[in-house]
């Protein structure tokens, strides 16, 4: 497997994850009850542990491949990186902990919910940021390839 393709591999696996705690959230929000709220919340938490490594990865195969790239569609990749890292380490991951322990010991109350809509604006963000930066690689594919 070359880099380029783990790069689009491990990029493409952590934007389905996100989206998936993202959309199971919502569901699980709108159309279960407490129990199916706090299972969400609880699969969540373990599947952090397959979204880190994998970002991980897409941020070590990025710079890999334009180490010293810094404007065009490179450029705006590596400036999003940042943001979406950050928002993932300080807001995204505190915010699933946070809302399993609550959800476990059954408190869905005001602040579970603050903290439940943090992190689904936070998780959109990073969906947007992480969606522009699949834009972006493809404008960097040869035309050919990407008929």
């Amino acid at each position: 497997m070359t880099i380029q393709n783990a790069h689009r591999l491990a990029a493409t696996l952590a934007f389905l994850i996100i989206l998936t705690f993202f959309s199971s959230t919502l569901i699980a929000e709108l159309l279960g009850n407490d129990r199916v709220i706090s299972a969400t919340k609880h699969a969540i938490v373990y599947g952090i542990w397959l979204l880190v490594p994998v970002m991980a990865l897409t941020g070590i195969t990025g710079m890999k491949l334009a180490p010293k790239a810094s404007s065009g569609p490179i450029g705006r990749k590596k400036k999003r990186m940042p943001i979406i890292a950050l928002n993932g380490l300080l807001i995204l991951i505190p915010a699933a902990i946070y809302l399993d322990h609550l959800a476990s010991q059954g408190l869905m109350t005001g602040v579970f919910w603050w903290v439940q809509g943090l992190e689904l604006t936070a998780g959109a963000a990073n969906l947007i940021l992480m969606g522009l930066n699949v834009i972006d690689g493809r404008r960097l594919r040869p035309r050919s390839r990407r008929e």
